[in-house]
C-alpha cells in the first residue's frame, strides 16, 4: 500500500530578496564615491606625498578604509543583481560585462592594502621616511591588482552600461548614467584630479545601480525568479 508523505511548503523569499537586491545595489558605488571624495591624496601624487597626507589625516584614512571595506562587501553582490534583471535579455553583453567587472572589483582589497598599511604603521609610531621606502615596495600581486581593477572597473561598467541600456529594463538616463560614470572617474583621477567630479562619476553609477533596484522591485516575484 502506497504511502504519501507531507512535506513541509518551501518559504517564498523573492519578495525578501528583491528588497535585499534594491537595498544592497546603491550602496558599493555610493560608498566609492564617498571615499574618493573624501581621499586625503590625489591618484596621481608621489609615494612620499601620499605617505605624508595619509599620515596627516588619520581620521580620514579610517574613514576611507571603512567605506573601502563596504564597498567590496557590496560591488559583488550588486553588478550580480544587474546582471540578473537583465541577463536573459542580452546574455552575452552581461556575462562579459561580469567577466570584467567583478575580477575588477575582487581586487579592492589589495588596492586599499598600501593604505592600510600606511595607517598602520603610522598609528605605531614609525617615521614617514621608512614607511615611504616600505610603501615604494609593493608585492607584485598588487601592481597586478591595479591594472585588473582600473580595465575590469572601467570596461565592465561601460559595457554593463550598454547592457542596460539594450535591455530596456530600466530608464534610458539610467543606462548612460552606469555607461559614462568610469570614465569620468578616470577623469577626475588622473586627468584634471578632481575629487569632487570623482563623486560626481561613481555617483552616477549609484543613482544608475538604484535604478536597477527600482525596477527590480516593481518585477513581480515570478518575474525575479519563476518557481519550478
Amino acid at each position: 500500500m502506497s504511502q504519501t508523505v507531507a512535506t513541509a511548503p518551501r518559504a517564498d523569499i523573492r519578495t525578501a530578496s528583491r528588497w535585499f537586491a534594491a537595498l544592497i545595489l546603491p550602496i558599493g558605488p555610493a560608498a566609492v564615491a564617498l571615499l574618493r571624495y573624501f581621499l586625503p591624496y590625489d591618484t596621481v601624487d608621489d609615494p612620499a606625498t601620499i605617505t605624508s597626507k595619509l599620515m596627516a589625516d588619520p581620521g580620514g584614512t579610517s574613514l576611507m578604509l571603512w567605506l573601502g571595506f563596504i564597498a567590496t562587501l557590496t560591488l559583488v553582490p550588486g553588478a550580480y543583481f544587474v546582471s540578473r534583471l537583465i541577463r536573459t535579455r542580452v546574455p552575452w553583453l552581461t556575462a562579459i560585462s561580469l567577466i570584467l567587472v567583478v575580477p575588477g572589483y575582487l581586487v579592492l582589497p589589495w588596492m586599499a592594502s598600501g593604505d592600510a598599511f600606511i595607517w598602520s604603521a603610522g598609528q605605531a609610531g614609525l617615521d614617514a621616511a621608512s614607511i615611504t621606502k616600505a610603501a615604494e615596495v609593493p608585492h607584485g600581486s598588487v601592481s597586478l591588482a591595479a591594472v585588473v581593477f582600473v580595465v575590469g572597473h572601467v570596461l565592465g561598467t561601460i559595457l554593463l552600461g550598454v547592457a542596460l541600456w539594450r535591455s530596456r529594463m530600466v530608464p534610458r538616463w539610467a543606462a548612460i548614467a552606469t555607461a559614462i560614470s568610469q570614465p569620468i572617474h578616470i577623469i577626475a583621477a588622473v586627468v584634471v584630479v578632481s575629487h569632487t567630479l570623482d563623486l560626481v562619476g561613481w555617483g552616477l553609477q549609484a543613482a544608475g545601480f538604484a535604478a536597477v533596484g527600482w525596477a527590480i522591485l516593481r518585477l513581480r516575484d515570478h518575474g525575479w525568479d519563476p518557481l519550478p
